[in-house]
């Protein structure tokens, strides 16, 4: 199976945005060009992140044409053995590094998504285009209503909960990731996923549409809520690698969890990174448009510059193993002063040790050493029948 080079760099440029916040000066310690890189970088590297998984999903069940018959059963099969072993190892990390943890999550939306393998790209679009529209009221509503007590006595018997304190509630509804209001982006690059993305007139109309949710999304966030509610006041002002590592700061790059954000109906109107919101969802899914057929484009058209980002499409090729290596790089040399440096050479250092690491390691190995290892999982799939 051919790779997508532009899929890979616009993976490699997501593992980027999540070093950026993880790793980088917080937002409001930052000024000029750098407030926008950390900004493009809160949220959105994770919701690109998400959206690549759903496109990853339909580069096993047939992208342009779903697999179909005995194919089709050891496609499905290879995902949902992909599936248990993200959650699993999820599961590990999360037990040293809280819910900040996003493998976990993406074992139940590749679980989710099953169902939908087959479905064609329009289908796949108004799904995802539904889900954004009514899952955020729906998971405030359900957010608020079972009482403390009733979420106590489920956890009391989730052994996922007592495990590593990411339980089944976290992982559906309350967590830094929520799958209610996550499978959107998920839905949106499996639909990408069965378009011909190298066609020119397509790709013109990607980043129209791309551009449109974008400007949409924000713009009215911007009118109906004001400026707060999509550049201020948001866990990535202040987010770091630090309070990541507490298991009860921020996300996986950075941003405030979706149950501290949305505490009000009119919340919802809001933009910020993390807050699951209708516009936080659409502009985001935007924005993953613009990238991913930005990169596309790039690759396609010019031939040096994709020769000269060759070591850098080698981390897109890698993003696991570049995902889970940057947790335990920060556990064994934490970042001085992380969360409240106004340097920029840690992340930096942390971009060009990656790139590194992804070009030598490439010229000896098809995988990374987690993907090989993910691979090596899903090989008793041929004996499905």
């Amino acid at each position: 199976m051919g790779r997508l080079v532009g899929v890979d760099l616009a993976r490699a440029l997501a593992v980027f945005g999540m070093y950026v916040v993880h790793i980088g000066p917080p937002l409001g310690a930052t000024t000029g060009v750098g407030t926008w890189v950390r900004f493009l970088a809160d949220g959105h590297s994770s919701a690109l992140f998400a959206t690549l998984a759903g496109f990853s999903l339909m580069l096993i069940a047939g992208r342009r044409e779903p697999k179909t018959g005995l194919a089709g059963r050891q496609a499905k099969a290879r995902i949902a053995i992909r599936a248990v072993v993200l959650l699993a190892l999820g599961s590990v990390l999360a037990i040293e590094y809280g819910d900040v943890i996003i493998l976990g999550f993406y074992g139940v939306y590749f679980l989710l998504a099953l169902p939908l393998l087959r479905l064609s790209a329009r289908t796949l679009a108004i799904i995802a285009a539904g889900l954004a529209l009514v899952t955020p009221q729906l998971a405030f509503v359900l957010r608020t209503w079972p009482s403390e007590s009733v979420q106590q006595s489920i956890n009391a018997y989730d052994p996922l909960e007592k495990l590593n304190g990411v339980g089944v509630i976290d992982l559906l509804l309350t967590g830094l990731y929520p799958t209610i209001t996550w499978m959107p982006f998920v839905i949106a690059g499996m639909a990408l996923a069965r378009l011909d993305l190298s066609a020119v007139t397509l790709q013109r109309r990607l980043a129209a549409l791309g551009a449109a949710l974008t400007v949409v999304a924000y713009g009215l966030s911007l009118l109906l809520a004001g400026k707060a509610a999509v550049f201020g006041g948001t866990g990535g002002s202040s987010g770091g690698s630090g309070a990541a590592f507490s298991g009860s700061g921020p996300g996986a790059d950075g941003s405030g969890s979706s149950e501290q954000l949305v505490s009000s109906a009119s919340d919802l109107l809001g933009a910020g990174p993390h807050t699951g919101t209708t516009f936080d969802i659409i502009g985001s899914v935007g924005i993953a448009i613009l990238v991913i057929v930005g990169a596309t484009v790039l690759m396609d058209r010019v031939a040096r510059l994709r020769r000269l980002a060759k070591p850098v499409i080698a981390v897109g090729t890698m993003s696991l193993t570049a995902y889970v290596g940057h947790f335990l790089a920060q556990s064994a040399w934490p970042a001085s002063g992380s969360g409240t440096t106004t340097s920029w050479v840690p992340v930096l250092t942390y971009i060009v040790g990656a790139i590194v690491f992804a070009a030598v390691w490439s010229r000896f190995f098809r995988r990374g050493p987690l993907e090989a290892l993910l691979n090596a999982a899903t090989k008793p799939t041929k004996y499905v029948r």
